[in-house]
Protein backbone atom coordinates (compact mmCIF):
# COMPACT_ATOMS: atom_id res chain seq x y z
CA UNK A 1 0.00 0.00 0.00
CA UNK A 2 1.34 3.37 -0.89
CA UNK A 3 2.44 5.72 1.87
CA UNK A 4 2.57 9.57 1.15
CA UNK A 5 4.94 11.83 2.72
CA UNK A 6 4.65 11.23 7.01
CA UNK A 7 3.48 7.61 6.10
CA UNK A 8 0.06 9.53 5.54
CA UNK A 9 -2.05 6.20 3.34
CA UNK A 10 -2.82 7.76 0.01
CA UNK A 11 -6.15 8.86 -0.76
CA UNK A 12 -7.55 7.86 -4.22
CA UNK A 13 -10.79 9.46 -5.75
CA UNK A 14 -11.72 7.98 -8.76
CA UNK A 15 -14.19 10.41 -10.07
CA UNK A 16 -16.90 9.14 -12.35
CA UNK A 17 -17.13 5.39 -10.77
CA UNK A 18 -18.80 3.50 -13.38
CA UNK A 19 -17.70 0.52 -15.23
CA UNK A 20 -14.45 1.68 -16.12
CA UNK A 21 -13.89 4.08 -13.18
CA UNK A 22 -15.08 0.85 -10.71
CA UNK A 23 -12.33 -1.08 -12.45
CA UNK A 24 -9.75 0.88 -12.48
CA UNK A 25 -10.67 2.24 -8.88
CA UNK A 26 -10.47 -1.96 -7.72
CA UNK A 27 -7.18 -1.84 -9.46
CA UNK A 28 -5.60 0.23 -7.19
CA UNK A 29 -6.57 -0.94 -3.86
CA UNK A 30 -3.59 -2.03 -3.27
CA UNK A 31 -1.98 1.62 -3.40
CA UNK A 32 -4.17 3.35 -0.76
CA UNK A 33 -7.83 4.18 0.11
CA UNK A 34 -9.99 4.66 -2.88
CA UNK A 35 -13.12 6.27 -3.14
CA UNK A 36 -15.34 6.16 -5.63
CA UNK A 37 -17.81 9.27 -6.82
CA UNK A 38 -21.06 8.64 -8.33
CA UNK A 39 -24.63 9.19 -8.53
CA UNK A 40 -25.70 6.32 -6.63
CA UNK A 41 -22.02 5.64 -4.40
CA UNK A 42 -23.93 1.99 -3.07
CA UNK A 43 -23.33 0.63 -6.81
CA UNK A 44 -19.26 1.26 -6.19
CA UNK A 45 -17.55 -1.72 -6.22
CA UNK A 46 -16.73 -3.32 -2.81
CA UNK A 47 -13.96 -2.37 -0.77
CA UNK A 48 -14.17 1.36 -2.06
CA UNK A 49 -15.61 4.30 -0.32
CA UNK A 50 -18.88 5.53 -2.04
CA UNK A 51 -19.16 9.21 -2.63
CA UNK A 52 -22.75 10.45 -3.53
CA UNK A 53 -22.26 13.49 -5.66
CA UNK A 54 -23.18 14.92 -8.71
CA UNK A 55 -20.60 16.56 -10.86
CA UNK A 56 -22.97 18.23 -13.00
CA UNK A 57 -24.41 20.20 -9.61
CA UNK A 58 -21.61 21.83 -7.42
CA UNK A 59 -23.57 22.25 -4.42
CA UNK A 60 -23.55 18.11 -4.26
CA UNK A 61 -19.86 18.08 -3.86
CA UNK A 62 -19.44 20.78 -1.13
CA UNK A 63 -17.72 18.88 2.26
CA UNK A 64 -17.82 15.63 0.69
CA UNK A 65 -14.69 15.68 -1.14
CA UNK A 66 -11.46 13.71 1.36
CA UNK A 67 -9.50 16.54 2.72
CA UNK A 68 -6.49 15.74 1.74
CA UNK A 69 -6.36 14.20 -1.83
CA UNK A 70 -3.28 13.02 -3.18
CA UNK A 71 -4.64 11.21 -6.79
CA UNK A 72 -7.43 12.21 -8.93
CA UNK A 73 -8.91 9.97 -11.68
CA UNK A 74 -11.61 12.17 -13.52
CA UNK A 75 -13.98 9.13 -15.79
CA UNK A 76 -16.64 10.27 -16.66
CA UNK A 77 -19.44 8.65 -19.43
CA UNK A 78 -21.67 11.39 -20.63
CA UNK A 79 -25.33 11.16 -20.45
CA UNK A 80 -26.38 11.62 -23.76
CA UNK A 81 -24.16 11.40 -26.75
CA UNK A 82 -24.42 15.14 -28.43
CA UNK A 83 -22.30 17.82 -28.01
CA UNK A 84 -24.61 19.10 -24.44
CA UNK A 85 -23.79 15.36 -23.37
CA UNK A 86 -20.05 15.65 -23.79
CA UNK A 87 -19.08 19.30 -22.93
CA UNK A 88 -21.21 18.72 -19.34
CA UNK A 89 -19.17 15.23 -18.88
CA UNK A 90 -15.86 16.50 -19.69
CA UNK A 91 -15.60 20.32 -19.41
CA UNK A 92 -17.94 21.38 -17.05
CA UNK A 93 -18.18 18.56 -14.38
CA UNK A 94 -14.92 18.87 -14.58
CA UNK A 95 -14.83 22.42 -13.46
CA UNK A 96 -17.00 21.91 -10.72
CA UNK A 97 -14.82 18.96 -9.55
CA UNK A 98 -11.79 21.36 -9.89
CA UNK A 99 -13.19 24.23 -8.04
CA UNK A 100 -14.67 21.85 -4.83
CA UNK A 101 -10.70 20.66 -4.53
CA UNK A 102 -9.81 24.22 -4.54
CA UNK A 103 -6.17 24.76 -3.74
CA UNK A 104 -4.95 21.65 -2.09
CA UNK A 105 -2.11 20.40 -4.24
CA UNK A 106 -2.07 17.36 -5.75
CA UNK A 107 0.24 14.33 -6.93
CA UNK A 108 -1.57 14.09 -10.20
CA UNK A 109 -5.18 14.50 -11.69
CA UNK A 110 -5.55 11.95 -14.43
CA UNK A 111 -8.03 12.61 -17.31
CA UNK A 112 -9.75 9.62 -19.12
CA UNK A 113 -9.46 10.84 -22.53
CA UNK A 114 -9.99 9.42 -25.90
CA UNK A 115 -8.31 8.83 -29.22
CA UNK A 116 -11.38 10.53 -30.76
CA UNK A 117 -9.35 13.93 -30.45
CA UNK A 118 -7.66 12.64 -33.42
CA UNK A 119 -9.10 13.53 -36.68
CA UNK A 120 -6.53 12.01 -39.21
CA UNK A 121 -8.03 9.80 -41.73
CA UNK A 122 -5.25 8.82 -43.91
CA UNK A 123 -3.73 5.30 -42.20
CA UNK A 124 -0.86 7.66 -40.55
CA UNK A 125 0.50 6.64 -37.43
CA UNK A 126 -0.52 8.93 -34.49
CA UNK A 127 1.21 9.06 -30.93
CA UNK A 128 1.10 11.60 -28.28
CA UNK A 129 3.08 14.40 -30.60
CA UNK A 130 0.58 13.96 -33.15
CA UNK A 131 -1.90 17.26 -33.44
CA UNK A 132 -5.07 16.90 -31.81
CA UNK A 133 -7.63 18.26 -33.76
CA UNK A 134 -10.97 16.93 -33.79
CA UNK A 135 -13.46 17.50 -36.86
CA UNK A 136 -16.77 16.03 -34.64
CA UNK A 137 -17.93 18.31 -31.38
CA UNK A 138 -18.12 15.66 -29.01
CA UNK A 139 -14.11 15.15 -30.06
CA UNK A 140 -13.84 18.74 -29.78
CA UNK A 141 -15.31 18.98 -26.05
CA UNK A 142 -12.82 16.22 -24.91
CA UNK A 143 -10.16 17.44 -26.11
CA UNK A 144 -11.92 20.75 -24.35
CA UNK A 145 -11.77 19.24 -21.25
CA UNK A 146 -8.11 17.35 -21.76
CA UNK A 147 -7.37 21.65 -21.92
CA UNK A 148 -9.14 22.08 -18.54
CA UNK A 149 -7.27 19.65 -16.47
CA UNK A 150 -3.73 20.62 -18.28
CA UNK A 151 -4.49 24.22 -17.71
CA UNK A 152 -5.80 23.51 -14.19
CA UNK A 153 -3.12 24.62 -12.28
CA UNK A 154 -3.08 21.26 -10.53
CA UNK A 155 -0.06 18.08 -11.69
CA UNK A 156 -1.93 16.56 -14.59
CA UNK A 157 -1.86 13.90 -17.37
CA UNK A 158 -4.13 12.73 -20.22
CA UNK A 159 -4.83 9.06 -20.82
CA UNK A 160 -6.25 8.78 -24.46
CA UNK A 161 -7.92 5.31 -24.46
CA UNK A 162 -8.75 3.72 -27.82
CA UNK A 163 -12.14 1.39 -28.35
CA UNK A 164 -12.54 -0.57 -25.37
CA UNK A 165 -13.65 -3.99 -25.46
CA UNK A 166 -14.17 -6.82 -22.99
CA UNK A 167 -16.39 -9.42 -21.37
CA UNK A 168 -18.78 -6.82 -20.66
CA UNK A 169 -17.94 -4.78 -23.79
CA UNK A 170 -19.02 -7.36 -26.29
CA UNK A 171 -21.21 -5.12 -29.03
CA UNK A 172 -18.68 -5.88 -31.94
CA UNK A 173 -18.11 -9.16 -31.80
CA UNK A 174 -21.51 -9.93 -30.99
CA UNK A 175 -22.48 -7.89 -34.78
CA UNK A 176 -19.90 -9.92 -36.32
CA UNK A 177 -21.28 -13.06 -35.15
CA UNK A 178 -24.75 -11.71 -35.82
CA UNK A 179 -23.79 -10.76 -39.46
CA UNK A 180 -24.10 -7.16 -38.78
CA UNK A 181 -20.41 -6.40 -39.52
CA UNK A 182 -19.10 -7.10 -43.20
CA UNK A 183 -16.43 -4.32 -44.07
CA UNK A 184 -15.05 -4.84 -47.27
CA UNK A 185 -11.27 -4.52 -47.98
CA UNK A 186 -9.24 -2.52 -47.63
CA UNK A 187 -11.28 -1.33 -44.36
CA UNK A 188 -10.22 1.39 -41.82
CA UNK A 189 -7.47 0.79 -39.73
CA UNK A 190 -8.84 0.49 -35.77
CA UNK A 191 -7.46 0.68 -32.35
CA UNK A 192 -8.62 -0.95 -29.39
CA UNK A 193 -7.38 -1.67 -25.86
CA UNK A 194 -8.71 -4.61 -23.38
CA UNK A 195 -11.35 -3.48 -20.49
CA UNK A 196 -8.86 -5.10 -18.24
CA UNK A 197 -5.77 -3.38 -19.59
CA UNK A 198 -7.37 -0.04 -19.63
CA UNK A 199 -7.89 -0.18 -16.14
CA UNK A 200 -4.35 -1.47 -15.32
CA UNK A 201 -2.60 1.22 -17.44
CA UNK A 202 -4.38 3.82 -15.76
CA UNK A 203 -3.79 2.70 -12.07
CA UNK A 204 0.06 1.84 -13.54
CA UNK A 205 0.22 5.57 -13.97
CA UNK A 206 -1.18 6.33 -10.89
CA UNK A 207 1.11 4.00 -8.92
CA UNK A 208 3.87 5.37 -10.80
CA UNK A 209 3.10 9.15 -9.81
CA UNK A 210 1.82 7.89 -5.74
CA UNK A 211 6.05 6.62 -5.80
CA UNK A 212 6.92 10.40 -7.03
CA UNK A 213 7.82 9.16 -10.78
CA UNK A 214 7.69 11.91 -13.49
CA UNK A 215 4.50 11.45 -16.11
CA UNK A 216 4.06 12.89 -19.31
CA UNK A 217 1.55 14.72 -19.96
CA UNK A 218 -0.33 12.45 -22.31
CA UNK A 219 -0.39 8.90 -23.06
CA UNK A 220 -1.93 6.83 -25.53
CA UNK A 221 -3.28 3.54 -24.23
CA UNK A 222 -4.07 1.16 -27.09
CA UNK A 223 -2.93 -2.17 -27.78
CA UNK A 224 -0.65 -3.45 -29.75
CA UNK A 225 -1.32 -4.09 -33.09
CA UNK A 226 -3.80 -1.63 -35.20
CA UNK A 227 -5.01 -3.74 -37.86
CA UNK A 228 -7.90 -3.15 -40.49
CA UNK A 229 -11.41 -3.73 -39.66
CA UNK A 230 -12.17 -6.47 -42.24
CA UNK A 231 -8.91 -8.60 -41.05
CA UNK A 232 -10.65 -8.55 -37.26
CA UNK A 233 -14.33 -9.71 -39.03
CA UNK A 234 -12.67 -12.05 -41.10
CA UNK A 235 -10.63 -13.30 -38.56
CA UNK A 236 -13.30 -13.76 -36.13
CA UNK A 237 -15.28 -15.26 -38.49
CA UNK A 238 -12.42 -18.32 -38.72
CA UNK A 239 -12.53 -18.86 -35.26
CA UNK A 240 -16.49 -19.15 -34.36
CA UNK A 241 -19.72 -19.96 -36.88
CA UNK A 242 -21.20 -16.41 -37.77
CA UNK A 243 -24.03 -15.80 -39.79
CA UNK A 244 -24.05 -14.31 -43.47
CA UNK A 245 -23.67 -10.43 -43.15
CA UNK A 246 -27.75 -8.55 -43.79
CA UNK A 247 -28.66 -6.27 -45.65
CA UNK A 248 -26.92 -3.14 -44.63
CA UNK A 249 -24.89 -4.22 -42.56
CA UNK A 250 -22.42 -1.80 -41.33
CA UNK A 251 -19.25 -1.62 -43.67
CA UNK A 252 -16.92 0.33 -41.94
CA UNK A 253 -15.64 2.02 -38.18
CA UNK A 254 -16.76 4.94 -37.14
CA UNK A 255 -13.23 6.59 -35.93
CA UNK A 256 -11.60 7.44 -39.38
CA UNK A 257 -8.59 5.28 -40.33
CA UNK A 258 -5.23 5.68 -38.26
CA UNK A 259 -2.35 3.51 -36.13
CA UNK A 260 -2.41 4.87 -33.04
CA UNK A 261 1.12 4.03 -30.95
CA UNK A 262 1.65 3.06 -27.72
CA UNK A 263 5.59 2.76 -27.17
CA UNK A 264 5.19 6.08 -24.98
CA UNK A 265 3.07 3.61 -22.20
CA UNK A 266 5.27 0.36 -23.03
CA UNK A 267 8.40 2.80 -22.40
CA UNK A 268 6.71 3.68 -19.25
CA UNK A 269 7.12 0.28 -18.48
CA UNK A 270 3.47 -1.47 -18.86
CA UNK A 271 2.39 -4.56 -20.38
CA UNK A 272 -0.35 -5.15 -21.41
CA UNK A 273 -2.52 -8.96 -20.33
CA UNK A 274 -4.28 -8.29 -24.01
CA UNK A 275 -1.65 -7.11 -26.17
CA UNK A 276 -3.43 -7.81 -29.77
CA UNK A 277 -7.10 -8.35 -30.90
CA UNK A 278 -7.07 -12.64 -31.06
CA UNK A 279 -5.71 -12.79 -26.99
CA UNK A 280 -8.77 -10.52 -26.19
CA UNK A 281 -11.56 -11.99 -28.72
CA UNK A 282 -10.15 -15.37 -28.51
CA UNK A 283 -10.83 -15.47 -24.78
CA UNK A 284 -14.07 -14.04 -25.28
CA UNK A 285 -15.07 -16.40 -28.31
CA UNK A 286 -13.75 -19.06 -25.85
CA UNK A 287 -16.46 -17.82 -23.26
CA UNK A 288 -19.30 -17.87 -25.71
CA UNK A 289 -18.51 -21.11 -26.94
CA UNK A 290 -18.94 -22.56 -23.17
CA UNK A 291 -21.91 -21.05 -22.32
Amino acid sequence: MAMTDGNHKAQILVAGCGKLGGDIATALLNHGQVFGLRRNPQRVPAGIRGIGADLSDPASLAGNLPPALDIVIYCLTPSSYDEQGYHQAYVTGLKNLLAAIGERPLKRLIFISSTSVYAQDDDSWVDETSPATPARSTGQQIRQGEITALESGQPATIVRLSGIYGPTRQRFLEEVVEGRMNPQPPAPYSNRIHEQDAAHAVAWLAGKALDGEALEPVYLATDCEPVRLDEVVDWVRQQIPCKAPVEGARKGGRAGSKRCSNKQLLDSGFRFRYPDYRAGYREMINQLSLS
